[in-house]
């Protein structure tokens, strides 16, 4: 797997993030909370893209790894301040699987 492959494939990965990001978070945590758990997740998503890319081998590959978690967190990171959440389909998304309350269930 070249350099270019490895950022294209992070970048693939962390445009679709926030998505499932939004599933984990909660309206009603702070925004460091929040930031501090996308981060996290994505993290964890480049590491799962590094070795579905090329096994476990690939993390010998410090360049390709590092290429790869860096693509992931800066596409998950921009897509969401410039796409999911403008369009309000991730805030609806982490609103719709979030716990009500008790006494605020309908």
């Amino acid at each position: 797997m070249s350099t270019l492959d490895s950022i294209t494939t992070g970048a693939q990965v962390g445009a679709l993030l926030p998505l499932l990001t939004a599933i984990v978070q909660r309206p009603a945590w702070s925004a460091e909370v929040k930031k501090a758990v996308a981060v996290v997740l994505a993290l964890v998503a480049g590491v799962v893209t590094v070795a579905a890319s090329g096994g476990w081998a690939q993390f010998q590959h410090g360049t390709l790894t590092f290429a790869t978690l860096t693509a992931v967190l800066a596409a998950s990171q921009t897509t969401y301040d410039l796409l999911w959440k403008p369009s309000k389909v991730a805030p609806v998304i982490e609103a719709v699987t979030s716990p009500q309350p008790a006494g605020q269930a309908e």
